[in-house]
């Protein structure tokens, strides 16, 4: 039997003897036999917790930041009202700071055969699957002196996806897309671009586009117009070794990387290029192959969302076997990892000759922009070392992209804001180069 507020008042207050909170039955009876009567007798009338039902119902899926709603049905299948205190418990996470007490406790009343529903608001503060953990009900009688209690197992699971900030860029970048596309006046000609038709000649286009055979057929100089090829193979290779874990300001590396992942594939699906994930530090950890354009983002979405960085070292052979076993013909390799020297330098490079042999490579990373603002430090003896610090971090993490440039990589540097509408550039400047 558990006892309520107002019995522990009535104990503090002498009318009702210490020994109440004891389990001795006998002594309890012996000193108040009246008062103790009326504490069983609530505590009979006290609707039964075992027998109530439950079921859920409601949101399966959010994304980072927004909240959800899960309903939670309560069926009381005895024949006494029920009255009760009900906690629907969930992770910490599933809520921002100190708001878990207020969301997750409910004041319920259910007439006998009669069901209610409740609902709980989720907003997590973190991406992954989170699980109901329990439902505690604490069924009060009708004077409040005492309540039965029990735990529940009723199961529920909600996936809460990647926020997707950059959304933002893309119709931006889809106008430029456009552009390269042929569906404005601007067209170009770059390497393996696809024929598209012929135009008059005029000041200022390139004398290599015109069609002398086709100017010999008519009295106009006439130049050949060009189109990006479609159909390009792109795969994006996430690494979730422990270089991913680190957190840049409030953002995790792997974060920030996921982002540029979904603009990157949603403007590359638009395109019309099939668009491939690999998650990998020392086995695959996600993957997504051969996903329609209509179909990709959400698959992309529902791969990224339980992903965590995992503690360990990138096995980069593996990577690199892994990378030659997705894409069997020539495709761009887009790698969001770290430009930290020592990765690169023992693990990258080693393998990069037989990935640059077959396909075109671009690394994208994440960099702090707290080394920006420690390099322009002055004034202080700490400012000037610091300043000497973040110069210092700066300066090799040029030197390792230079490496990788000189191995016929494109290298993409940004910070979290910013790398994904960098790597969104990066690709379209590679697809109007015609590198694809």
């Amino acid at each position: 039997m558990a006892l309520t507020g107002r019995t522990a008042l009535l104990a503090a207050l002498g009318t009702l003897p210490v020994g109440i909170l004891a389990p001795s039955w006998a002594g309890i009876l012996a000193v108040n036999a009246p008062l103790s009567l009326a504490i069983l007798c609530d505590y009979a009338l006290a609707a039964p917790v075992r027998s109530l039902q439950f079921t859920r119902s409601g949101d399966t899926s959010v994304r980072l930041g927004e909240s959800a709603e899960v309903q939670l049905t309560v069926t009381n299948r005895s024949t006494r009202r029920l009255r009760a205190h009900l906690r629907d418990a969930w992770p910490p996470s599933s809520w921002p700071t100190g708001a878990e007490q207020a969301a997750s406790r409910h004041e319920l009343t259910v007439p006998a055969g009669e069901r209610r529903r409740l609902t709980t608001f989720l907003r997590p503060t973190r991406r992954g699957d989170r699980h109901a953990e329990r439902v505690t009900v604490r069924s009060v009688g009708p004077m409040g002196l005492a309540a039965r209690q029990s735990n529940h197992e009723v199961p529920w699971a909600l996936r809460v996806l990647p926020p997707f900030t950059s959304r933002k860029h893309l119709p931006s970048r889809l106008a430029r897309l456009r552009e390269l596309d042929g569906r404005t006046s601007v067209l170009i000609r770059g390497q393996g671009t696809e024929f598209d038709s012929l135009r008059d000649y005029v000041p200022g286009d390139d004398t290599r586009s015109i069609d002398w055979r086709a100017t010999a057929r008519q009295s106009a100089v006439a130049v050949r117009t060009w189109r990006p090829e479609r159909d390009r193979h792109i795969l994006i290779v996430l690494d979730t070794g422990r270089t991913s874990a680190g957190r840049v300001g409030d953002v995790p590396r792997l974060d920030a990387a996921m982002d540029a992942t979904l603009l990157l594939g949603a403007l590359a699906a638009r395109a019309g290029d099939r668009v491939d994930l690999l998650a990998y530090d020392r086995r695959v950890r996600a993957q997504v192959q051969g996903r329609a354009a209509g179909d990709l983002l959400p698959s992309l979405v529902n791969a990224l969302a339980p992903l965590e960085p995992e503690l360990v070292e990138t096995d980069a052979r593996g990577l690199g076997s892994a990378i030659l076993k997705s894409a069997p013909r020539r495709s761009l390799i887009v790698l969001l990892t770290s430009l930290d020297a020592a990765p690169i330098e023992e693990g990258l490079l080693p393998v990069l000759p037989q990935l640059t042999q077959r396909h075109t490579v671009l690394v994208a990373s994440v960099s702090d922009p707290y080394i920006e603002k420690m390099s322009a430090g002055r004034g202080t003896v700490d400012a000037v070392y610091e300043a000497a610090a973040g110069a210092q971090s700066q300066a090799q993490r040029r030197r390792t992209a230079e490496q990788l440039q000189r191995h016929g990589v494109t290298v993409v540097d940004a910070t979290p804001d910013k790398l994904a509408p960098a790597l969104a550039d990066a690709y379209l400047a590679l697809k109007a180069a015609g590198r694809l």
